[in-house]
């Protein structure tokens, strides 16, 4: 599984911006879009099950991060 800071990486290449910072949870706001996700930034790789929520919150599928 990718690290906080991969998926991070990958949700800004698609658009997303900064919006906020709370504590280690980090807020990303599509304008396009008018989706918000938040990803944990925590040390180590995201869990399976967080990854695939953070994901599915943006607006994408697993295909969509994998096969960029």
């Amino acid at each position: 599984m990718p690290t906080a800071k991969d998926v991070v990486r990958f949700l800004k290449d698609k658009g997303f911006v900064e919006k906020r910072q709370r504590g280690s949870h980090l807020i990303l706001h599509n304008p396009q879009t008018d989706y918000t996700t938040v990803v944990p930034i925590h040390a180590g790789d995201l869990p399976k099950g967080l990854f695939l929520r953070i994901l599915k919150d943006a607006g994408f599928v697993l295909e969509d991060y994998f096969g960029r």
